[in-house]
């Protein structure tokens, strides 16, 4: 039941060879062994699971299969289910349980998935290790060879990643903010993209910084994500940055191939001091697309280097905008106090974790009087400058190829006392979200301590299909097909 993809159950779900209900009890079975390990779930939906799971299969008998019919999903605890509580993994939002589904949970169950539990993140998405959540740490279900200590799944979306993974779900829900699903799905050896801005709703996503986030799929290969995207995209008229503009079949752009595409190679992307085996994975990514009949080109974004910085002002500046609505009043927690500003600070002070105070503070600074000219209002300058680059660069080719991360999964505890350094995790990834453009990871092969690594593809804005057709043809060269150590089936 493990080793099925979204794409081979699909099939086996429609050719009656496997039932829903069987599929999502092995599911729920490994999630009871192996979740009290990983933590990559705050919240198992199991009854909801079953009953949607018979669904499907009702379904499927009466000939009416759906995009995902039947197909067990994890769906990251930043997105609102209806009756289901959704903490954003913050002692603040513990209690709330939404009277609504956000617009892509919605979608997803419209295809007939089904919900096998709220998967952990780091708190409101802030995050690159998945440290910082509220309900613990998730473990990254890799070790390294010889070495069983706990290593990080990556962030923000690390129980998502680390969930499909270990084989606790076949797909999961993601967002990205600076690199919040292709950072994790490279930490732990799986597929994730990022589409470009717009593609899918934030309506029911709680917000971290609305000009950044997007939702989007994990999955264990590039033509399930193509499957997820699909059923998750679409306009919104309830979201005003959805864009209308249609669907395609992304599966399909899957089987293109890469002959007669330019792709290219940033130059600003060889960053001081890169792993040697990170330079050498990309010169090997660069070589299959060439076999392949591609064309390799130069480029250059040389704004690349003001890209985190930039992000780094931007995005908690509007982190301290949309995080003002948890004050104790509406919904959430309380925590009363002898007048209306010490509620405010009881209740923040309790409901905070110290890298979302962190990142309130640094917003609200760039915000202030005196500073939003000197901060807030040349990120934006230089963030479209970002954004020109890659338009430029998209004038000469197809695509882009990059690194994913500048390193493999780092253990527990290793680099948390410098926030600086575990900034420098999105290096890669950043510049994709300041200029809202799509982007995918794709496993294509192992450090030398036996972890994995992704390589990214980036492309033009609303032109996922070429990202999926690039990815895909890596993906068969690399032929990536190394297990964790801890998984479903083991």
């Amino acid at each position: 039941m493990h080793d099925f993809t979204i794409a081979s159950a699909r099939a086996a779900l429609r050719a009656k060879k496997v039932s829903a209900q069987e599929l999502t009890e092995a599911h729920l079975d490994a999630i009871a062994a192996l979740n009290p390990r990983l933590n990559a779930l705050i919240t198992v939906m199991p009854e909801t699971a079953r009953a949607q799971a018979a669904a499907a299969d009702a379904a499927l008998a009466r000939g009416e299969a759906h995009a995902l019919s039947g197909i067990p999903l994890a769906i990251k605890d930043l997105f609102c289910t209806g009756g289901v509580r959704t903490t954003a993994a913050s002692r603040i939002l513990e209690p709330f349980v939404p009277p609504y589904e956000s617009t892509v949970t919605a979608n997803l169950l419209r295809a007939g998935a089904v919900f096998l539990g709220k998967a952990n993140l780091d708190e409101f998405a802030m995050g690159s290790s998945n440290m910082t959540s509220a309900f613990g740490p998730v473990t990254n279900p890799w070790t390294r060879r010889g070495d069983n200590r706990a290593l990080v799944p990556g962030g923000s979306s690390g129980g998502s990643a680390a969930a499909v993974a270990a084989r606790l779900a076949l797909g999961a829900t993601g967002t990205d903010t600076g690199g919040s699903i292709r950072q994790p799905a490279s930490f732990c050896g799986i597929v994730g993209i990022k589409p470009t801005y717009g593609r899918c709703s934030r309506w029911g996503i709680v917000a971290f910084a609305s000009s950044l986030d997007q939702a989007g799929p994990f999955a264990r290969t590039v033509e399930d994500c193509a499957i997820l995207l699909g059923a998750m995209a679409g306009h919104d008229p309830k979201d005003s940055t959805s864009a209308d503009v249609p669907v395609p079949d992304f599966a399909a752009a899957c089987t293109r191939g890469v002959k007669g595409l330019r792709i290219g190679v940033p130059r600003e992307y060889r960053s001081d001091g890169m792993a040697p085996e990170i330079e050498a994975l990309w010169q090997q990514g660069i070589a299959w697309l060439r076999e392949q009949g591609a064309e390799i080109i130069d480029v250059s974004l040389p704004h690349t280097k003001y890209a985190l910085a930039t992000y780094y002002i931007v995005a908690p500046a509007e982190a301290s905008s949309n995080l003002a609505r948890y004050d104790g009043v509406r919904f959430g927690l309380r925590k009363d106090g002898e007048d209306l500003d010490q509620l405010y600070e009881n209740t923040r002070a309790a409901g905070f974790g110290a890298e979302v105070r962190r990142r309130i503070m640094i917003g609200t600074y760039v915000l202030s009087a005196g500073y939003y000219d000197a901060y807030y209002l040349r990120a934006q300058k230089v963030r479209a400058l970002i954004l020109r680059d890659f338009t430029e660069a998209f004038r000469h080719c197809d695509a882009l190829l990059t690194p994913t991360a500048p390193s493999a999964a780092f253990g527990q505890g290793e680099k948390m006392d410098d926030p600086v350094t575990m900034y420098l995790n999105d290096v890669f990834t950043v510049p994709a979200n300041m200029a809202g453009i799509p982007g995918l990871s794709v496993p294509a092969g192992l450090d030398a301590q036996g972890l994995p690594l992704g390589l990214q593809v980036l492309g033009k804005p609303f032109d996922e299909e070429t990202v999926f057709a690039v990815g895909a043809a890596i993906e068969r060269a690399a032929a990536f097909n190394v297990l964790p150590a801890i998984r479903a089936g083991a």
